[in-house]
């Protein structure tokens, strides 16, 4: 029987193991871009994002970044706005913490945003606000 001859690796070697991500310039937004922050990721590419403008959109993230850049709740994003529907956007960039951090020291970034943070919005705490009244005058006892 002749040898099997080795493959040259299945998808780990075709992604690219261990790539060292090289600095790259920093790209400032232009006119019909925002910067926002990821609110909720919905599926199927799309997500909730909270644009510094004031507006929540919904954002599509392009085809060049799907399974090859990963967003998550809390990042922060370059975005386009539509000329069309304003309260749809697509997401074109995802900033690195070092680099949104970068965007906040250059007060391009509102100085309220929390960066690398998912516990922010409209009070989202550990408790989720539910208080336990201890002078109920339960039994355990009993039970």
């Amino acid at each position: 029987m002749p040898k099997q001859a080795k493959g040259k690796g299945g998808k780990n070697k075709r992604r690219g193991k261990g790539v060292t991500r090289e600095k790259r310039e920093l790209e400032f937004k232009e006119d019909g871009q925002e910067y926002a922050q990821v609110l909720r990721l919905l599926g199927n590419g799309r997500l909730e994002a909270n644009c510094f403008d004031g507006q929540k959109r919904l954002c599509h993230i392009r085809g060049t970044m799907r399974k090859k850049v990963w967003v998550y709740v809390g990042d922060i994003i370059l975005v386009s706005l539509r000329d069309f529907q304003d309260e749809k956007a697509d997401v074109i960039l995802k900033y690195a913490a070092d680099e949104a951090r970068n965007l906040k020291a250059y007060g391009e970034l509102p100085v309220h945003v929390k960066i690398n943070e998912a516990d922010f919005g409209e009070g989202s705490d550990s408790d989720d606000n539910i208080e336990f009244d201890t002078d109920a005058g339960v039994d355990l006892s009993a039970i």
